[in-house]
């Protein structure tokens, strides 16, 4: 048994809006169905399909909003004020306090986003990893400058620990109280032992 090839066919846009009238049926059933939010803008009824051109046509799609957006131009607005305040020079966008405010800000949108989609893994996820990037600028900023690193930290209000020497057993638990010198072990092995067998 032979097959027989099959054959595509490619309209231009042209040709697909115009021949089977499809632009004008959707732009109806948009116009039509008010809980929808239309993907074109309406045309005046009674339009002949047949005489518009391609770009006629697609002026007349309009495109959906980002959901957002605002909250989004605010926050890249608030970091660009924070940026502004503490970059060194007029050309300033790589000195470690000129990111640290940036992160800063971004940290505080996400936190306060958590609050509200505690279930948001991805983000928190994203969250993490600015709070280890900025951890990392500011221990950096420390070894250079400790005098702008105390600067940042005082006007940002960022929780930072300094890095510095592994802290001994006793930095660590001297707070607490000591234990029993001898918890854990039997009187018999105490008593052998102090009599030396």
């Amino acid at each position: 048994m032979k097959h027989q090839p099959i054959t595509i066919h490619l309209l231009s846009l042209t040709d697909f809006f115009t021949s089977a009238g499809f632009l004008f049926s959707m732009l109806s059933n948009f116009a039509n169905e008010p809980n929808r939010s239309p993907a074109f803008k309406p045309l005046s009824v009674g339009m002949d399909m047949e005489s518009l051109t391609t770009e006629e046509i697609l002026a007349n799609i309009v495109e959906t909003p980002k959901t957002g957006g605002a909250a989004a131009a605010a926050l890249e607005e608030r970091i660009a004020e924070v940026r502004q305040t503490y970059r060194r020079h007029e050309t300033d966008t790589g000195s470690p306090e000129y990111q640290v405010a940036g992160l800063t800000e971004r940290i505080s949108y996400l936190t306060n986003h958590l609050k509200e989609h505690p279930k948001d893994f991805s983000t928190r996820r994203g969250l993490v990893a600015l709070v280890n990037k900025r951890r990392r600028l500011l221990n950096y900023l420390y070894k250079e400058d400790e005098k702008r690193y105390a600067e940042i930290i005082s006007s940002l209000g960022v929780r930072h620990r300094v890095p510095g020497a592994i802290p001994s057993r006793e930095d660590i638990y001297g707070r607490f109280p000591s234990q029993k010198p001898n918890k854990g072990k039997s009187k018999m092995k105490i008593v052998a032992k102090r009599q030396g067998k």
